[in-house]
């Protein structure tokens, strides 16, 4: 349904009112309903040089021109006014079928001709505001299709990434290379995700939802990359917010489409193949020390995060990199430092994927998946084209996927499972997904624990830091210099 009205607001009304827009400027009305060619015409009776067409190639730019072509093309026919600019360019299904039915609406000429300058000079002279308004609405134009289409900036607001990246990394990333994933909800509020500040509202209307798309993008999604995307739990309620309109989270990609992955104590292993781990991913450490206090300066230097005593006496946890636990050991007071790993099979305390949503099941028990964050799987990440047998194993896995991210009424009728009314017993994936885990191995919320993340919800490839304040340190040293502009990796 919301295809069907896309289509009709986007496509047909627009394309109507340019059918009689153009009959009204002796053009035949057929033109204004041919792709491309429509713009061709509107060109023509803008004034405007052909040479625009090629303006019309180059991705981004070329939304820039449009608006600049279609303010042009309403001038042609007496549209002096702000009002009438933004309503044409911002609500065209509604204005270009007014304006083409009402007999007050004329052609009066290309409007950026020197005769027309002229002959209309006090209907297009601008005052101050107007100016103002004009240059405000094109700055904001086209910082949104910057951060639509190019880059935006994130801040980094846990310790999921440590110590690859640390809390009040300001980063740039890249739509770019992944490709831009064009707005699935066009009615939002400019530079808001998804509430409003202050006020706390939804800063979007969800009433029109486009279908997923994406440009051509400079690469595939690799092994290794450290990717933003939607937060898929946020599909559930309350929240129930669309795709594009999730909350941002960044992590790192572990999984393609197609892998095999499983993580055996706390290595990841990719189709049978034990995968680099991040050089500076983290992990948590058991310290035995002979009961002198640990220096404050040393737990800055080697940044141990997290630090908790336990019920063993002369003993700490924390979360830190294998070189600064190597580092550690070295110290005199320093007995022992130990990964603090479960064993496979055990319960460390937190339920991971697919028993933490165990939503779909074929039988009256769910199936004993004995799984923990540090020995997980072996669970295959789906892909486009991939068909998956359908069973009591299987479906608690890829249930999720195929109803909720591929949109699907999923049944369970005893022990048949129904798609979309039918029985199966199997299913074929129409998009490709991704395992993503954060470098923080025992302090990131990840796919270990919600499962997979679809391709609709990436949003881009994190490229470098720009900025790194560190909210914890004194005025002069707040900012961590030594992080500015580094490659992320």
């Amino acid at each position: 349904m919301n295809i069907i009205i896309a289509f009709l607001l986007f496509v047909v009304l627009p394309f109507i009112g340019l059918y009689k827009l153009f009959e009204k400027a002796g053009r035949p009305g057929w033109e204004g309903v041919i792709p491309v060619y429509n713009i061709y015409v509107m060109i023509k009776l803008s004034g405007r040089p052909l040479w625009w067409l090629a303006l019309m190639l180059l991705p981004g730019l070329n939304i820039l021109v449009f608006i600049g072509l279609m303010v042009d093309f309403l001038k042609s026919y007496g549209k002096f006014s702000l009002s009438e600019h933004i309503g044409g360019v911002a609500l065209p299904f509604i204005f270009l079928p007014k304006w083409g039915f009402d007999k007050d609406t004329k052609y009066v000429g290309p409007s950026v001709s020197l005769e027309f300058r002229e002959k209309y000079k006090k209907a297009l002279k601008k005052t101050v505001a107007r100016e103002w308004a004009d240059a405000i609405i094109f700055a904001v134009i086209a910082a949104t299709l910057i951060r639509t289409l190019f880059i935006e900036a994130y801040v980094i607001p846990s310790a999921s990434m440590e110590s690859s990246l640390l809390i009040g990394d300001y980063l740039f990333v890249s739509k770019v290379n992944y490709g831009a994933r064009l707005p699935m909800t066009p009615v939002a509020f400019p530079f808001a995700h998804h509430t409003m500040p202050l006020i706390n509202t939804k800063a979007y209307w969800d009433g029109i939802e486009l279908p997923y798309y994406r440009l051509p993008g400079l690469s595939e999604i690799k092994k290794g990359d450290v990717v933003v995307f939607n937060y898929p739990m946020d599909a559930d309620a309350p929240l129930s917010r669309p795709v594009d309109k999730r909350e941002n989270f960044i992590k790192r990609c572990q999984g393609t489409p197609g892998d095999t992955l499983s993580v055996v104590n706390a290595q990841v292993f990719i189709n049978g193949k034990a995968k680099t781990t991040p050089v500076n991913g983290e992990i948590t450490y058991r310290v035995q020390y002979d009961g002198t206090a640990i220096n404050p300066d040393l737990i800055s230097e080697l940044h141990l995060a997290d630090i908790a005593t336990t019920d063993r006496a002369n003993e700490f946890i924390t979360n830190t990199t294998v070189a600064s636990a190597n580092a550690l050991k070295g110290y005199a007071n320093i007995k022992s430092v130990t990964p603090d790993l479960t064993k496979p099979g055990a319960f460390d305390g937190y339920t991971v994927f697919p028993l933490k949503y165990p939503n779909y099941k074929i039988t009256p028990s769910f199936p004993r998946f004995t799984w923990n964050q540090d020995n997980y799987g072996p669970i295959i990440v789906p892909k486009k084209g991939w068909t998956v047998k359908l069973d009591s194993l299987t479906f608690p896995v890829y249930g999720r996927a195929i109803e909720i991210y591929e949109g699907n009424k999923v049944e369970v009728v005893g022990k048949d499972i129904l798609i979309n009314g039918k029985k199966v017993d199997s299913y074929t994936f129409k998009m490709n997904y991704y395992f993503m885990m954060g470098d923080n191995r025992h302090n990131s919320e990840d796919s270990r624990f919600w499962g997979f993340v679809p391709e609709d919800h990436i949003v881009g490839k994190a490229l470098f830091i720009w900025m790194s304040v560190d909210d914890q340190a004194s005025f002069l040293h707040k900012i961590r210099w030594s992080r500015l502009f580094n490659v992320i990796r």
